[in-house]
């Protein structure tokens, strides 16, 4: 897909911010520890907080993989272009997920079909943390 170079700067910037701010939250894990308690009801507590802190590091983890693999698709070229229909993946999806991998239509097939994956089997795996 051809992106006019401006809007092709800021959606480099902003998938870039985007890394920094994860890399940042992934860093914190505070939440995870395991921490023991006297009272019962503590311990309840601490561990449905642990549970939470922990969903919520794999869902950043698993952004910052679709973020990285977006980064990887700028520098390759392919960047705006579904990675199944191969189709360009319209200006407005960009801009609201710019490390949006399938277009609309795909995005919606997969989802409906309950696939999880974020990218295909042709793209390389980017280590997210």
């Amino acid at each position: 897909m051809k992106i006019a170079d401006s809007k092709f700067s800021r959606l480099e910037e902003t998938v870039q911010r985007k890394e920094v701010e994860l890399v940042r939250a992934l860093g914190k894990r505070d939440g995870i520890t395991i921490e023991k308690s006297a009272d019962q009801m503590d311990e309840t507590q601490h561990a449905t907080e642990r549970d939470l802190a922990i969903r919520n590091v794999d869902r950043d983890s698993a952004l910052l993989r679709q973020v990285r693999a977006a980064m990887h698709r700028i520098h390759d070229g392919s960047f705006g272009t579904c990675v199944e229909c191969e189709s360009a993946i319209s200006p407005k999806r960009l801009a609201a997920v710019p490390w949006a991998s399938r277009c609309i239509q795909c995005q919606d097939a997969a989802d409906r079909d309950g696939n999880e994956k974020t990218e295909s089997l042709d793209e390389p795996f980017v280590e997210a943390a």
